[in-house]
């Protein structure tokens, strides 16, 4: 068994790969900073050190003496600066990645995003199709992987990237949450009728990829995408969510091209008053929603023998059981 440590392990996903690793039996332990919201693992047997990925000292120390680093943390968000991101998601993932090198940690796996590809694709985007992160997001976390990777072939460090998509379930309140409260309140609105292509990913699967990029001998100096691998658009996913909650499917629709002038207005507002918090239509959220943006997970089969084990159905249902139990 592994001594492993996880970045940002009081989040969601980061919860998630906390319960995933104790399952199959090794030493966790989660860098968090003092500050943190530690409910979601509060029950759990996590060692935690306490430290800020944009201070070297602190990730330094709490690196001593592991084998494997899943690097977790970092700023998501379709919102702010690229000087913000790059601070967290570039600086951030150097110190990880320096730390680990210098004490000697065999291998880290970060965590990347499918934003890294931009939208519209025409065709299940896979690893090594273009990449085209139009949005600062998808700049900061291509600009990690490509350093991460640099820097493994300079020194004796394994490392690889996992690239999710959209990532939904149980703890999630920064999307899921939000889009059923939506639902239930009839406020969610398709764009260009729903029909574009989505990348659902559930917590579950999501973790399990990372699990075996985690270990699997073939993972070192690779990317692997990783969703749900279905072909599904945003009205199927979202009457399926609907069905669920036995409420209305949505009905309400906008075109994109009515959409991104309007999200373009809501951010020029947004930045000339100086609003720290994302507005409620970004171009990032109107992108994602009227563009297909889908992708092949056929390399983490083929490489890791990944398969999503949760379906789609069951997914949902755990999901509305937790959503329902926030709101009891």
């Amino acid at each position: 068994m592994a001594e492993v440590l996880i970045t940002g392990a009081n989040g969601f996903i980061g919860s998630h790969l906390v319960d995933k690793f104790l399952k199959e039996g090794h030493s966790i332990y989660g860098l968090v900073r003092r500050t943190s919201d530690l409910s979601l693992i509060c029950d759990m047997d996590v060692s935690l050190r306490y430290g800020d990925i944009t201070d070297y000292s602190s990730v330094e120390k709490s690196l001593q003496g592991m084998d494997i680093v899943v690097h977790n943390a970092g700023l998501a968000s379709d919102w702010g600066s690229l000087e913000a991101f790059r601070k967290v998601n570039l600086e951030g993932t150097k110190n990880v990645v320096k730390a680990a090198a210098n004490n000697g940690v065999k291998r880290v796996v970060h965590l990347s995003s499918t934003a890294i590809h931009g939208f519209n694709h025409d065709h299940p985007a896979s690893e090594d199709d273009p990449k085209n992160p139009v949005f600062n997001y998808g700049v900061s976390k291509l600009e990690a992987e490509n350093w991460i990777f640099a820097f493994g072939k300079e020194h004796s460090i394994e490392v690889t990237a996992v690239r999710p998509g959209n990532v939904f379930g149980p703890g999630d309140h920064t999307f899921i949450e939000k889009y059923i409260e939506a639902m239930i309140s009839g406020r969610i609105t398709y764009v260009n009728n729903g029909n574009s292509l989505t990348c659902p990913t559930y917590v579950g699967n999501l973790v399990n990829g990372i699990y075996l990029a985690s270990f699997h001998k073939d993972a070192p100096g690779e990317t692997f995408i990783i969703t749900d691998g279905l072909s599904i658009t945003w009205r199927q996913f979202t009457e399926a969510i609907a069905d669920e909650l036995h409420i209305p499917h949505p009905g309400l629709s906008i075109p994109l091209w009515l959409s991104l002038p309007l999200a373009s207005i809501a951010e020029g507002l947004y930045k000339l008053f100086r609003v720290k918090h994302a507005p409620l239509i970004t171009k990032y959220r109107m992108y994602n929603a009227g563009t297909d943006y889908h992708f092949s997970i056929q390399k983490a089969r083929d490489v890791l023998g990944f398969e999503p084990e949760t379906s789609l159905k069951k997914a949902i249902e755990q999901t509305v059981l937790w959503f329902r139990g926030e709101q009891a």
